[in-house]
């Protein structure tokens, strides 16, 4: 939620009208005075949200209802639980809540979706009519009472056979060749960032799909905010060959995994770039969590616990409203068991 990670998807072209992602911001003002505010978009599609409502916008195509334009409160392509809702008290909080959708209303929109809020944002939307949705994704948590000091004792708490799987994954990368540069923040030069941005694309590339970030995002990102990256670079015998990125907040700890790709396939590099380095460096740098973005259950074998997130919803049309609310009580239920059944697979020793 920073201006400039929101200026930059806006200002390189990634998150724009052209894209299906027209802004809508929303001030709220007390006495001539802003209170609160909010990152709004008017969408013509779902793409890049994370939080997936394709069957709600084919129903209403079944029964001849047009379902976009929708409004959206999202950061773009980012699913990062934060709040949403900027608001300096809770009066302000709710009001923004009401004042959206107010504003879906007059702007004769299907509906309105709020993606990822915290836990006051959840608080005031619920009070304010929104339906409340729950998702699944996997992070790493350091342990507050007993920290892991590093990878090796992280490992060392996971069952045996977890612990050996991801000590043979390691071990087939170091026996192909492989070995790793970490370049945090100012460090990541102009020739870094162009290796980087040419396996982001070869990832989309290989899924037959087009890339949401442009290479001008990536160049804002080292201007504005270098302090909030760190790449993991592999070569073999000199060559550059994957990357990943990871987006870091010093201040709260934490960091995110983002992006990776690879111009080489090596059996196990993704999970060597995309988790075993970030968590040990993690673990060296004294982060207390490692969120491993959306969706994954394989992340739980490698030590990322099952964690609940949020979207907020309210639709304009009464009766799909309501079909939408029986929905989601019976999604909450089926989530409710799918993370009791996660949590009894722990990869954790008992105890630890």
């Amino acid at each position: 939620m920073h201006h400039a990670y929101l200026a930059a998807l806006h200002e390189s072209g990634s998150a724009v009208a052209e894209t299906g992602w027209t802004p809508r911001f929303v001030e709220l003002q007390r006495g001539g005075v802003t209170v609160g505010a909010c990152a709004l978009y008017l969408k013509h599609h779902s793409y890049g949200e994370y939080v997936f409502d394709w069957a709600w916008a084919d129903a209403y195509r079944r029964h001849g209802l047009a379902y976009y334009p929708k409004l959206l409160a999202a950061v773009p392509f980012t699913p990062v639980p934060g709040s949403r809702l900027l608001a300096v008290d809770d009066a302000a909080r709710a009001a923004l809540a009401h004042g959206l959708v107010q504003l879906a209303q007059e702007s004769g929109v299907s509906s309105l979706h709020l993606l990822y809020p915290d836990e006051a944002d959840r608080a005031a939307l619920a009070a304010a009519g929104w339906l409340m949705r729950e998702g699944v994704q996997f992070h790493w948590t350091q342990d507050a009472a007993d920290p892991a000091p590093d990878f090796a004792t992280l490992l060392a708490r996971l069952q045996r056979d977890k612990r050996k799987k991801i000590q043979q994954e390691r071990r087939r990368v170091a026996e192909a060749g492989v070995v790793f540069e970490v370049h945090e923040g100012a460090a990541i030069d102009e020739a870094l960032w162009d290796f980087f941005h040419r396996c982001y694309v070869q990832t989309y590339a290989e899924h037959h799909s087009s890339p949401y970030l442009t290479r001008d995002f990536f160049a804002r990102m080292a201007a504005t905010m270098p302090q909030h990256w760190v790449m993991f670079v592999a070569t073999r015998e000199g060559r550059r060959i994957a990357a990943s990125l990871v987006a870091v907040d010093a201040d709260r700890g934490a960091a995110w995994g983002r992006y990776w790709g690879a111009l080489e396939h090596v059996p196990c590099l993704h999970f060597e770039a995309c988790y075993y380095q970030p968590l040990a460096w993690c673990l060296t740098h004294g982060y207390r969590r490692f969120e491993g973005g959306a969706q994954g259950e394989h992340k739980m074998a490698r030590g990322l616990m099952p964690v609940r997130t949020h979207s907020a919803h309210w639709l304009a049309h009464p009766r799909f409203a309501d079909a939408v609310a029986d929905f989601l009580d019976q999604e909450r239920a089926g989530v409710a068991d799918y993370v009791g059944e996660l949590q009894a697979r722990s990869p954790f020793k008992a105890g630890a």
